[in-house]
């Protein structure tokens, strides 16, 4: 992980109400951007971090700031299709109808970059990703700029991205000069990412799921590292892939396996780091949380619908943090939105996972 540097431009950061402010929000955001600034905004995703997509400059005060590696690639965020012509060599043809069907909303597509895409963009990339979002805040600032805005998730690198302007304040006050806050954001985890570069493939998966995608085009695949840590000299093609991501400072471990099983073991390794002297948080569901009774617990949703564990997550992380020095959330299985929650829930945890339907 980059280091963050403690040697930036100290800023008074202002944070406006974009619920009911988002035309002078967006005008003064616009002109920051215009300037070479950075912006914090939301979407229905997270909320972005965004600088000039076309200013190779601006773009390297968002790795600052973060203190973001800068192999680690960002999406370009567009105000209306057409602007795709601009950031692409070529249209791949599927791209029409995923626009169509998909856009303004939480997916990303990635294809050929043209020569008005920064190097730093891409992170060397010969490929761009680009999304339309759906937050009407988000828009209106990209179509006031008047250029596209690449941004990641507005919050230190590493950390549980995030989905409500004070935790954009609690990772980066002082080290940027706006905050637009739009209340929280709608889905809570970062956008699907479908690689149309040869065969489709899911770099990242979120709300938008396989099953809805193949629906459209047909066969999509999914990218083996979505569940696994990547592989030393493979490339990260989309954001999010090749470091640990979303982590508090607590220790973070899954536990997979049935529901009773789970629930069970999560008990019994919440009895035994307290005997140890640690403090303990639960991420529970719905239908687990009487296990936990007289146990420190979060519910996250219900295990039979993963867009609330989802929409959820980051900010619970983020909660249970301030208290514990161990978090045991629960894994539920890695099928449509579920592919999503363990996608950001396993790289929270650095892979330690641990099946509860495995004798001890």
């Amino acid at each position: 992980m980059a280091k963050i540097r403690d040697d930036l431009p100290a800023y008074d950061t202002q944070v406006i109400n974009a619920i009911r402010q988002e035309e002078a929000g967006t005008i003064q955001g616009a002109r920051l951007i215009q300037a070479g600034e950075l912006v914090a905004f939301p979407t229905e995703t997270v909320y972005g971090l965004g600088a000039d997509g076309l200013n190779a400059e601006a773009v390297k005060k968002i790795f600052e700031a973060k203190g973001r590696p800068a192999d680690n690639p960002l999406i370009e965020h567009i105000a209306k299709k057409s602007d795709v012509r601009q950031l692409w060599r070529r249209i791949p043809k599927q791209a029409q109808s995923l626009m169509d069907t998909f856009w303004p909303g939480p997916l990303t597509l990635i294809a050929p970059k043209s020569d008005r895409v920064p190097d730093e963009v891409t992170a060397g990339l010969d490929t761009v990703a680009v999304r339309m979002p759906q937050n009407r805040t988000a828009r209106a600032l990209i179509a006031k700029a008047g250029v596209p805005i690449a941004a990641p998730s507005a919050n230190r690198s590493g950390r549980p991205s995030p989905t409500t302007a004070q935790h954009v304040m609690d990772d980066l006050c002082g080290r940027i000069p706006l905050i637009l806050d739009g209340g929280p954001c709608k889905y809570g985890v970062e956008s699907t990412v479908l690689s149309l570069v040869g065969e489709p493939t899911i770099l990242r998966p979120g709300a938008i799921t396989r099953e809805m995608l193949a629906a459209l085009i047909g066969e999509v695949r999914v990218a083996e590292s979505i569940l696994r840590p990547m592989k030393d000299g493979e490339t990260a093609a989309s954001p999010g892939m090749k470091y640990q991501h979303y982590s508090p400072n607590a220790e973070v471990v899954a536990v997979i396996g049935s529901p009773v099983n789970t629930a069970k073991r999560i008990g019994a390794l919440y009895r035994a780091a307290e005997a140890e002297g640690k403090t303990v948080e639960i991420a529970a569901t719905e239908q687990t949380k009487p296990f936990y009774k007289g146990m420190r617990h979060v519910v996250l949703g219900d295990r039979n619908e993963p867009e609330t564990l989802c929409a959820n997550l980051f900010s619970a992380l983020r909660e249970m943090d301030e208290r514990a020095d161990l978090i045991l959330a629960e894994g539920i299985p890695a099928e449509d939105e579920g592919l999503a929650y363990m996608n950001r829930l396993l790289r929270a945890a650095g892979f330690h996972v641990i099946d509860a339907d495995q004798p001890e």
